[in-house]
């Protein structure tokens, strides 16, 4: 087993998740089999709990393990498949040790960081990188390992002195150390400063760790003198030292990386030179990078939410829609709605923002609630769900997101004006919305309806069945804890809301749709579920990409091909098509105009987010 460690310092924040996804990308290119561990060192066992405030979004593995949101990135970019186990936090740790400890496992000797504590994390790293995530038998070649936070942190001292020690175990032709570090630019004159990169490198140094190389962010590329100085304090060969300058679009940085042969280097260390002549990224670029810079046609995306300060809160939201254009050849533009700004009440307290967010609801070509928990704007949620359902705005609803659409639909169709969810509202007499039965009421980690779950289809005819061209399931990922009081369903779907994806038990509903009419909705559809988990920059979502068609008006051409779902893979084997290696081999790109169209990096959410390669896939 090979390892490359990936550490950060100066400030966190500078794109070591995307940096280790990119050499993922350059090993799994050069024809190498490729798994990833992310370290968190806050004492949480995992980041269910946290805020999106805290560390952006939850992300949500097909186990049901709720992780860091650069396991998304990894996914994404490596197109494999995660387990809760790829994500270690010191919560883990020492619960594991302490475990072990109260069954007497350790014999009764002393319990202490180092050798317990650091022999555990030990184990745990080789345990998991030895774990196949590709869908294929056998043990990977290469293990990505991120240490989260900046060196020097107390926090990650025992994952550090944990790391040196392995570094020695397995041997220095077994690991690559790559550390990501800040060059800022102060002043007028734009000088490119060295001085924290030297100090952070001299306490990596100082701990026993000795980086192979250096990869500087940067705004812009570095200057040869600047190099030269950092491989001289540094004690890191010139060419080690990466310029990571800011690139028009994520999937750029692999390609900024093999211009400058990081893999080379890389490989090297690791004693694998012989890969590097096999690395082929020309579907990469051009499929993917080249594709989203070439994107020109358009569409605005209206997404009302309460975390709106903070994009990483959404972020694989923002990818799937991102995916989805480029399936579909269309510009992402990003509309940022506060939830909390539509509802009535703002109209007092903050008239500007009031008449502001509506204006970006009226303006835009499609309506997004994504999920949430909390009864901060849900009223603003549901006010969007009925603008988009009256005026005919294609509409996609997420968890949190299909809910609202059933509460509105019940209080403005139906007439049941006080519909609620118990969640909001737990003493509401006409709930729309309820707990789940089997979830605990008193313990909030793990304790959610999490991970991958299959939804029956209940129409072949329905849009979601033509969208994912499946005839009987689908599986997709959840995270919730209310659902869709099974006793109102007969009363919604007399009225005209159709609920075409149900749980295997059939009492559980996942996929909501409005009936078609003479009349017509060009797009009305949500999903307890959270497709926006399993969308890939090749293989976008087919709920996102159905959403993104419906807004620039291009879905029924689209369907057009694609009139009646394929049979389930269990019943009819598909013969792979040779597009399957970047996940296009179900688009048909002539029908939807998909030749070459939209965006540039800035323009799917804030400019920051996307011209820097921070914390996104």
């Amino acid at each position: 087993m090979k390892y490359v460690l990936v550490t950060g310092g100066v400030v966190s924040g500078l794109g070591k998740g995307v940096t280790a996804s990119s050499i993922g990308v350059l090993l799994k290119n050069c024809g190498l089999r490729v798994t990833s561990i992310k370290i968190d060192p806050y004492l949480n066992i995992d980041a269910g709990t946290m805020s999106p405030f805290e560390h952006g979004e939850v992300f949500v593995l097909d186990d049901g393990g709720e992780v860091d949101l650069d396991l998304g990135n990894y996914e994404r970019f490596l197109d494999i498949t995660l387990t809760r186990d790829n994500n270690l936090t010191t919560g883990k740790v020492y619960q594991s040790v302490l475990d072990r400890e109260r069954r007497g496992d350790y014999l009764g000797k002393t319990v202490q960081v180092v050798p317990h504590i650091t022999d555990a994390i030990q184990d745990w790293i080789q345990r998991v990188a030895h774990i196949p995530v590709d869908g294929r038998d056998g043990v990977p070649d290469v293990c990505v390992i991120e240490l989260g936070g900046t060196v020097g942190d107390i926090e990650s001292s025992p994952f550090v002195e944990a790391l040196r020690q392995f570094h020695f175990k397995v041997g220095p032709n077994n690991m690559c150390i790559v550390h990501v570090s800040l060059v800022p630019i102060i002043g007028v004159v734009g000088e490119q400063k060295t001085k924290p990169t030297q100090h952070s490198v001299a306490v990596l140094r100082s701990l026993g760790l000795h980086p192979d190389l250096l990869a500087c962010r940067c705004s812009e590329p570095l200057d040869d003198s600047v190099r030269g100085k950092l491989a001289l304090f540094c004690q890191v060969p010139p060419e080690n030292v990466l310029t990571m300058h800011d690139v028009s679009n994520i999937w750029r940085v692999p390609l900024l990386m093999q211009s400058q042969d990081a893999h080379k280097t890389i490989l090297r260390v690791l004693g694998l030179s012989g890969h590097a002549e096999k690395l082929d990224m020309h579907g990469w670029k051009t499929q993917i990078a080249d594709r989203w810079d070439s994107l020109k046609d358009p569409v605005k995306i209206a997404m009302i939410g309460k975390y709106t300060a903070l994009s990483d809160a959404y972020l694989s939201v923002i990818k799937a829609l991102q995916h989805a254009c480029m399936a579909a050849g269309m510009k992402l533009q990003l509309d940022w709605v506060e939830a909390q700004y539509l509802e009535p009440e703002a109209k007092e307290t903050d008239a500007a923002k009031y008449e502001t967010s509506w204006q970006q609801v009226r303006a835009a070509d499609g309506v997004l609630v994504p999920g949430g928990f909390g009864n901060r704007g849900v009223e603003g949620k549901i006010l969007a769900a009925q603008y988009a359902r009256e005026h005919k705005v294609p509409y996609l609803g997420i968890c949190l997101g299909m809910q609202v659409a059933v509460i509105e639909f019940a209080r403005n169709v139906l007439g049941v004006k006080d519909a609620d969810s118990t969640e909001f509202n737990p003493g509401t007499p006409n709930p729309a919305v309820v707990f789940m039965p089997e979830i605990s009421t008193k313990h909030m980690g793990g304790t959610m309806r999490l991970g991958g779950r299959r939804t029956v289809l209940q129409s072949i005819s329905c849009l979601t069945a033509k969208l994912y061209q499946k005839e009987q399931y689908i599986d997709e990922r959840h995270r919730h804890r209310y659902e869709v009081n099974p006793e109102m369903v007969p009363q919604l779907e007399a009225a005209g809301l159709m609920f075409v994806g149900k749980d295997e038990t059939g009492e559980r509903m996942e996929v909501v749709e409005l009936q078609e009419n003479p009349s017509g909705h060009p797009f009305y559809a949500a999903a307890q579920f959270h497709p926006e988990f399993k969308s890939r920059p090749g293989r976008a979502s087919p709920l996102f990409l159905g959403f993104i068609l419906a807004s620039g008006k291009r879905l029924n051409s689209y369907l057009t091909s694609r009139a009646t779902p394929q049979p389930s893979p269990h019943s009819t084997p598909v013969k792979p098509s040779p597009a399957t290696s970047l996940g296009l081999e179900g688009l048909n790109l002539s029908a939807i105009g998909g030749s070459g169209s939209s965006s540039s990096g800035a323009a799917a959410g804030s400019g920051a987010s996307q011209a820097l390669f921070k914390g996104s896939s």
